[in-house]
């Protein structure tokens, strides 16, 4: 998955997850739960939208690679390349 795919995903599952959200006002590098004001349940909710979605599996322990928009897609650029 290229990067560009990356973030048409995650702005996808965004959408789904927290449709109130605008993905262009994101900061890259801000703490996606703050920025969007996601609770824990939300942000689970979107890795397993994402991990649906990519048909990939995201383990708990890559959770703080997803922290910001920028890791997220990343990590979903990284992580489909070995799929």
């Amino acid at each position: 998955m290229t990067n560009d795919q990356a973030v048409r995903l995650l702005t996808d599952a965004l959408h789904q997850v927290a449709p109130e959200a605008d993905p262009s006002r994101i900061d890259p590098e801000g703490l996606l739960q703050e920025e969007l004001d996601l609770d824990s349940i939300d942000f689970l909710n979107l890795v397993n939208e994402i991990g649906e979605r990519a048909g990939i599996d995201i383990p708990e322990r890559e959770y703080p690679n997803l922290a910001t928009f920028r890791g997220f897609v990343a990590f979903l650029a990284t992580a489909s390349a070995g799929t």
